[in-house]
């Protein structure tokens, strides 16, 4: 009996001291989840100012992150209103992110922007909105369809709703009327 005792003393002390030897891990250097906190699916949501619907933006999945930044991996549709019931302009994109600090959208992929008003059609591969100043702009190639003309270039500037517009380096103008 007292070598068992003896026996499970020594193996005790040898498990305790093995079990010593590991070093504690620094938190700040282990991997740390970077993922979404939180995933919504079939997103409505509603922007508004007085009671007065200024914005509505659509996605299948957003996803927050811990620093309150969104991202929209399947896209978005935005509808944009200037009067209650009166959607000014739309748009489309099939990737979006949320900068929560300056609530600034970057949309990427397939952009478009809809002036249902004026009917012209903005087309670019990346876009940035910046909803506290009611502005759209990019540096990228961007393409306008108007009932008349198509014009192309380089860089955009451009009020929320697609009213006022300009481009930084026009590239080419193409008229869509037949020449009689």
């Amino acid at each position: 009996m007292r070598k068992a005792w003896i026996f499970g003393l020594l193996a005790l002390m040898a498990s305790m001291a093995f079990s010593c030897t590991d070093e504690l891990q620094d938190p700040d250097k282990e991997v740390k989840y970077n993922g979404p906190t939180l995933e919504n699916k079939d997103v409505v949501t509603l922007y508004s100012d007085s009671a007065k619907l200024l914005v509505k933006l659509q996605a299948p999945v957003q996803q927050e992150f811990e620093n309150g930044d969104g991202v929209f991996p399947k896209g978005l549709y935005v509808e944009f209103f200037e009067k209650p019931g009166e959607m000014t302009s739309t748009l489309k994109a099939n990737y979006a992110k949320q900068d929560k600090n300056k609530d600034v959208y970057l949309a990427k992929g397939n952009v478009v922007v809809n002036n249902i008003q004026k009917q012209e059609k903005l087309e670019t591969e990346e876009l940035y909105w910046d909803k506290n100043k009611q502005e759209i702009y990019t540096d990228k190639f961007v393409k306008i369809t108007t009932a008349e003309e198509i014009i192309t270039g380089k860089g955009l500037r451009a009020n929320q709703d697609f009213s006022r517009y300009s481009i930084t380096k026009v590239t080419g103008t193409f008229s869509l009327k037949e020449e009689e």
